[in-house]
């Protein structure tokens, strides 16, 4: 059975001149193969896709990666694939430089002897910024899920109640819902804390007339969700409502106009600039959104520095936020999928200053 992302990666392969790759990452190996065990090397060549791995998975393996050659490797793996590649008369293979540490390349170097290893960037994650239509039906699931985890929270911020309490029922919901685990360490950040862009929840109690900042995903069958909503528990002063309303007008703003064919550095300019409009733009330090799929952190970037082009498959998050020092903070942050004709939007939770406690 023919492996579209193999065979996508062959044509990167060949119009680079590479004979072929070898790839250690554990998302991108599994992105290509199927295969979901903590180790192992995939090698593709011009015509070959081969997994190499270790006793423990000589089972679970072939299972999953479908159209691939399972090969158990010796107990140094690197010696299998310079075997390997001998074989097949392959003089020169690409690797994933971001990936590789010096020390690993230096021991590769060593232990392929004669066989030349090449640097490449990108080669996968370009692959992976476009979702097929099976990867975009499961991150609507992890994006439903950490809606769900939402509202399931909601009722129980109340004053006096502890940061991590928070986040632990946020992640025991999503786990219970199917989640493996977290996409990242939960956000909870009330007062002052919600003024700290990335304030992981601590035993910080949420007072009354406070912001919490509720930032967190479910990791789900392989792929992120990553939702930010921001509440007040109690009554909302001026200033609240004040900073709250710029960053909704914001964030809507770069909702209704980002589509197909802008750049990164537009589609954050959508964003940053009503937010600069206020005044506030020095306090929006952070890049509007993000690349989101098997990692919460991928290609391509909405920010001031991006020049990629988006295009139709793309997944990625719009977040902007504005952060005061001494007083709190908010973002509002949604996933989206660029379409042929704009977005679709995977988070669905409400996004109208919400009170509670």
């Amino acid at each position: 059975m023919a492996n579209a992302r193999v065979e996508r990666l062959r044509k990167a392969l060949a119009d680079q001149g590479l004979e072929a790759i070898i790839i250690g990452s554990e998302h991108n190996r599994a992105y290509l193969s199927g295969f979901t065990g903590s180790s192992g090397i995939v090698v593709i060549t011009l015509q070959d896709s081969i997994l190499l791995t270790d006793f423990r998975y000589m089972t679970q393996a072939p299972q999953q990666a479908i159209g691939f050659q399972v090969v158990e490797h010796g107990p140094k793996a690197i010696d299998s694939v310079r075997d390997l590649l001998a074989s097949k008369g392959i003089r020169e293979a690409a690797f994933e430089q971001e990936q590789v540490s010096y020390g690993e390349f230096a021991a590769w170097t060593a232990a392929l002897g004669g066989i030349k290893l090449k640097p490449t960037s990108g080669l996968v994650e370009n692959l992976r910024m476009i979702k097929d239509e099976q990867e975009l039906a499961v991150m609507q699931e992890a994006a439903d899920l950490a809606d769900a985890a939402f509202w399931h929270v909601l009722p129980l911020l109340q004053p006096g109640t502890a940061e991590r309490d928070i986040a632990l029922e946020l992640e025991l919901f999503m786990r219970k819902g199917g989640a493996a685990s977290s996409s990242f360490d939960t956000i909870v950040a009330s007062g002052e804390r919600s003024a700290l862009p990335h304030g992981v929840a601590s035993d910080k109690r949420i007072g009354y007339g406070e912001f919490v900042t509720l930032d967190f995903g479910a990791y789900y069958k392989g792929y992120c969700s990553d939702l930010t909503r921001t509440v007040i528990v109690g009554e909302p002063s001026d200033k609240h409502r004040e900073i709250y309303g710029i960053v909704l007008e914001a964030q809507l703003n770069g909702l209704a106009q980002i589509k197909p064919g802008m750049t990164g550095k537009q589609a954050d300019a959508l964003c940053r600039d009503i937010i600069a409009k206020y005044g506030y733009g020095d306090q929006f330090g952070h890049s509007t959104g993000h690349g989101l799929g098997m990692e919460v952190h991928e290609q391509p970037r909405l920010s001031k520095l991006s020049d990629t082009i988006l295009t139709p498959g793309m997944t990625v998050t719009v977040e902007p936020g504005i952060y005061i020092p001494g007083f709190g903070g908010v973002r509002i942050e949604d996933d989206i999928v660029i379409t042929d004709s704009g977005i679709k939007i995977l988070t669905s939770s409400p996004k109208e200053l919400l009170t509670v406690g």
